[in-house]
């Protein structure tokens, strides 16, 4: 992967406000890539785009394959004739702004999407049923199999709910054996026996797939780059899982065995207890790492660029016995190594990949990052925690002053709070560190209290970012307008609350986007109108 210098924003399209409930990939979308052509930014970084399930995050998806039926935008297919207009209509109380409320746009949007979905198979013209039948022959390999497992989830999770057990939806406690196992006899007749709620659930599919296509072709025609996220994991409740059952450590009933997370860490002291069921590397391998090379070829389709998260669980992984409270607990395993990323350089060739190296890092897992030639991460909150940093504060790798060229800088993640937040709630040590860095200046913690309250310090930083050698720069748009941490998108290891900011109205101005290319263009950044080359 040829870098080059670049620079852009970190924004999941959920978080665009202007449309009912949740942000779309609808003319919202389109006005953000305009504004970002005026920042100069020639890169858009997004969240995994599939379709959401427990808790609502990106990260814990039904599918690593599909993508988010919440992110179609309605309005594009009443324009385009694919679905009607009366049943577009959003219940009242439901705004084009503010904090997603995601049980009240699932069960409106959801259903909605249905019945737009048997309009389009009724009333489509001919050239939509045409592309239709296209997109359904080129993604064989994953959607009828999503299609069926959705099709049976929403069964039975009705099931639960009249049950009174609708917390126990998992197809490995709740389906019949013979479902929960992926029987192919029992699929089969469950095809054969709701054709039709399975075609609509194709249909949605296609909605979104040509919907996000002509965005993205709208971005790369104005030189912007979009990145996207694949999880190193999958959701336990997910397609992949159900269908592929012998790639994962799970048991006879489709349980897992160990389940996935981090040691404690600078994000947790108890660790992250992602609960994902872990990978059988051996099965995976004797298959030449065939469901890893579809995933990440599917990724590309969407994307120009993709971070891996949690790369370092390639090298070693954090295996926590099912069950366990916390991460704590946990013992570290030995991942695939590069015999991974050969398997995948043969079928695809060198791909795009920025790798998340955060966490606990060993020089094994910087020797995979550069075996493998991809670029790491950078984050600079982590720059300034004075333990971390020194007396001198001129230790910590994540100042920009010891960057190498080849690496990707972020002021703060998904995962992060905002830059102006973190700097609102950080000790006086750590924010005149941060101040001195960003002004130049000798600062008491007074002074540098003051310069941070004031949103000098946020500006010095992200421009400290671009100032940087790193050969990307990527700056979440909550730092950009200087938001606090009510503007946050994640608190890991906790449940509610979290990815369900939204940009307030009116607020990619033009002056933001003036700042942004005067600063991209002084740091050699702006003006690059070619996409990301490899």
């Amino acid at each position: 992967m040829n870098l080059h210098r670049q620079s852009g924003i970190l924004l999941h399209p959920t978080s665009l406000s202007g449309t009912p409930g949740i942000g779309t990939i609808g003319k919202a979308a389109y006005e953000f890539v305009d504004w970002l052509e005026k920042g100069h930014q020639t890169l858009w970084q997004i969240l995994p785009l599939g379709p959401t399930g427990y808790g609502d995050s990106p990260y814990a998806s039904f599918s690593t394959f599909a993508g988010n039926p919440l992110l179609i935008d309605l309005a594009l297919l009443v324009q385009n004739g694919r679905a009607d207009e009366k049943d577009m209509v959003p219940p009242a109380g439901m705004t084009t702004a503010g904090a997603i409320d995601y049980g009240a746009v699932v069960h409106w949007k959801l259903s909605a999407l249905t019945r737009c979905a048997a309009y389009f198979l009724t009333h489509g013209s001919a050239r939509d049923r045409a592309a239709y039948e296209a997109f359904k022959q080129d993604n064989a390999d994953w959607l009828t199999t999503y299609a069926d497992f959705m099709s049976i989830k929403q069964h039975y999770d009705a099931v639960a709910m009249r049950q009174g057990t609708g917390g126990a939806r998992l197809w490995n406690v709740l389906w019949p054996e013979a479902l929960a196992t992926c029987d192919a006899a029992a699929v089969a007749a469950w095809e054969s026996e709701h054709g039709e709620d399975i075609e609509q659930i194709k249909v949605v599919q296609f909605f979104f797939d040509d919907q996000w296509r002509a965005l993205k072709s709208y971005a790369n025609a104005k030189g912007i780059s979009i990145i996207g996220d694949i999880p190193i994991f999958v959701a336990p409740d997910s397609a992949d899982v159900w269908s592929c059952q012998k790639l994962f450590q799970l048991d006879a009933r489709g349980m897992p065995c160990v389940v996935a997370g981090v040691p404690p860490d600078y994000f947790s002291a108890t660790g992250q207890l992602w609960g994902n069921p872990l990978y059988n590397w051996d099965a995976m391998k004797a298959d030449g790492y065939d469901w890893w090379i579809r995933r990440i070829r599917r990724t590309l389709k969407l994307t120009d660029c993709v971070r891996i998260d949690h790369f370092r669980g390639f090298e070693s992984y954090w295996a926590i016995p099912a069950g366990s409270p916390t991460a704590v607990n946990g013992t570290w395993q030995p991942g695939p190594g590069i015999d991974l990323f050969f398997a995948i350089r043969a079928a695809l060739g060198d791909i795009p990949v920025i790798a998340e190296d955060l966490g606990v890092i060993t020089d094994g897992v910087r020797q995979l990052r550069d075996d493998t030639g991809f670029p790491g991460m950078k984050v600079l909150q982590f720059a300034f925690d004075p333990d971390e940093a020194g007396k001198d504060g001129m230790t910590n790798a994540f100042l920009p002053h010891t960057y190498p060229h080849r690496c990707v800088v972020y002021t703060g993640t998904h995962d992060n709070d905002t830059l102006q937040g973190w700097l609102n709630a950080a000790p006086d040590s750590a924010v005149r560190i941060a101040a001195e860095y960003a002004t130049g200046r000798s600062l008491s913690a007074a002074e540098a209290r003051a310069l941070s309250d004031d949103g000098t310090v946020c500006a010095g930083l992200i421009r400290a970012a671009l100032a940087s050698v790193a050969d990307y720069a990527v700056i979440p748009l909550q730092d950009v307008l200087a938001l606090g941490t009510e503007a946050r998108m994640n608190t890991p290891n906790t449940i509610g609350g979290n990815w369900a900011w939204r940009v307030p109205p009116g607020a990619l101005t033009d002056s933001h986007a003036a700042q942004l290319a005067f600063l991209s263009d002084l740091y050699g950044r702006g003006g690059q109108r070619s996409l990301v080359q490899f």
